[in-house]
């Protein structure tokens, strides 16, 4: 039927219509800002990132001062927006790319329609709307845990087609080139066996965590003919480096893809070899999460299964079938053939290599570099451990065990085969971060480790234990000034 009524009546039926809902700025805009943008674009900036004073989104005043930021009704012409959607590529992207793993961290399309919308609807910001805080995203615990364990069951495919001898008599000494780069790294085999961990109360320097000496049975594994070097570590720390090394090499996708999606170190916040040297020097510095976490990489990169030894076949290796205090006898008289420790390292750490191996062909198990084993420290774990490949799962942050004594140490009763070395707080004091990295012992500079291969490749879900503690934070009560 046909509206005979007046244009103007119409018109005014159609005012009387309530407008479409507008976007709420605090429920919708606010975290949008916070976690996106706000923690860069402040006067002041946060604990963990800077300042930008030329663009300031902490308040309503700050953010219309330069106008092209905001235009309110007309979202293509604000800053705000028009950055957030441009290419991947694009240098003036925002939010921008992680610096250190390259990662971008854009809005998401439901992000950017709602900033858009608000703007292209006046851009209302309300006055309670107090001051904004820059906000960390931050993953489920649920969904980093799932994205985990697809990355670990991912690996462990990969390892599996890789394959391993059938036997340990098939076990050779091995060099690998690390795939996507010129670097490599030596392996050697160790048989299993039997031995007497700890040391007897009669051993000059004995202390009462190093009993009671027990029998432990160990698997065969191959294990690192030298320390973790800064040469491959490096490839770990700097991803967009790596990344940039193996572009010409061209590595099937599907590879990369498992060794981009490991999580990697944040950038150190001092040069982390103290100037002691970098081309054949051991890595130092790392917390053991680190050390794991490079393991898990290293796994991904090469289709071979590697972690950090426990505490059982560390010692089981540097004895190197020897039941005496160092692997040469009872006597630290020829320390310094084997060793670099307090009277021959010139106060610093020395290339790998250089001193003589112990009897199974490893270099530098003592002296050089404390290593990371991968168990939790307990003092009496001996007189309650399996006799067969035991590991103390970490479940605390601290401590954790380390050893074979380092250039540091000037004692020879802390060089040993049996001497332990417990992690402590004290070992990031100077870490002005807060909460303290999970990455970096930076007053730890005495402080390395090697990997080790096990001939029969564990399963995934011990593949996932292996490679994430899931203690690496601090105890926050370490982590509060005096």
């Amino acid at each position: 039927m046909t509206d005979h009524r007046p244009l103007t009546g119409i018109l005014l039926l159609a005012l009387s219509i309530p407008a479409a809902a507008a976007v709420d700025f605090n429920k919708e805009i606010k975290p949008i800002l916070e976690f996106n943008c706000v923690r860069c674009h402040n006067p002041k900036g946060t604990d963990y990132e800077k300042g930008d004073t030329d663009v300031d989104l902490s308040t309503k005043e700050a953010a219309f001062e330069v106008k092209s930021t905001i235009v309110p009704g007309n979202s293509s012409k604000s800053k705000l927006f028009t950055t957030t959607v441009l290419a991947d590529d694009a240098k003036k992207l925002m939010p921008p790319k992680n610096k250190v793993t390259g990662e971008l961290a854009r809005l998401t399309p439901a992000e950017s329609d709602l900033l858009k919308k608000w703007i292209d609807e006046g851009a209302q910001w309300p006055e309670n709307a107090g001051t904004l805080v820059g906000r960390k995203k931050e993953v489920a615990q649920g969904d980093k845990k799932e994205k985990e364990t697809k990355l670990v069951a991912a690996i462990h495919e990969r390892i599996l087609k890789t394959g391993v001898p059938s036997s340990e008599k098939d076990m050779k000494p091995y060099n690998k080139v690390l795939p996507g780069s010129d670097v490599d790294f030596d392996m050697v085999p160790i048989p299993g066996g039997k031995f007497k961990m700890g040391s007897p109360d009669a051993e000059a320097g004995h202390q009462a965590d190093e009993g009671p000496v027990h029998e432990v049975e160990i698997a065969p594994f191959w294990m690192g003919k030298f320390e973790v070097t800064w040469n491959i570590y490096d490839l770990f720390m700097y991803p967009n480096e790596e990344k940039k090394l193996r572009e010409p090499m061209a590595l099937p996708a599907e590879f990369n893809a498992l060794t981009d999606g490991v999580t990697r170190p944040t950038q150190p916040y001092v040069e982390m070899s103290f100037g002691m040297g970098k081309d054949g020097f051991p890595a130092i510095s790392m917390t053991q999460h680190g050390a794991n976490k490079f393991c898990q990489w290293l796994s991904a990169k090469t289709g071979e299964f590697y972690r950090l030894p426990t505490e059982a076949e560390w010692e089981y290796a540097c004895r190197a079938g020897t039941d005496t205090a160092y692997f040469w006898g009872n006597d630290p008289a020829q320390l310094s053939q084997y060793a670099w420790w307090g009277n021959n390292s010139d106060f610093k750490y020395q290339k790998v290599g250089k001193k003589k191996p112990n009897p199974w062909g490893l270099h530098d198990m003592i002296g050089n570099v404390l290593e990371w084993c991968i168990d939790q420290y307990n003092p009496t774990f001996y007189a309650s451990s399996a006799n067969a490949s035991p590991w103390n799962k970490a479940t605390t942050p601290y401590p954790h065990v380390a050893r074979g004594g380092s250039w540091d140490d000037d004692d020879t009763s802390k060089l040993r085969c049996a001497a332990r070395r417990k992690s402590d707080a004290s070992w990031k004091i100077q870490d002005p971060q807060l909460p303290k990295s999970i990455w970096y012992h930076t007053d730890a500079q005495f402080l390395g480790f090697r990997v080790i291969r096990p001939l029969k490749t564990p399963t995934k879900a011990e593949m996932e234990a292996y490679w994430n503690s899931e203690v690496e934070k601090d105890d926050p009560k370490l982590e509060k000034p005096e």
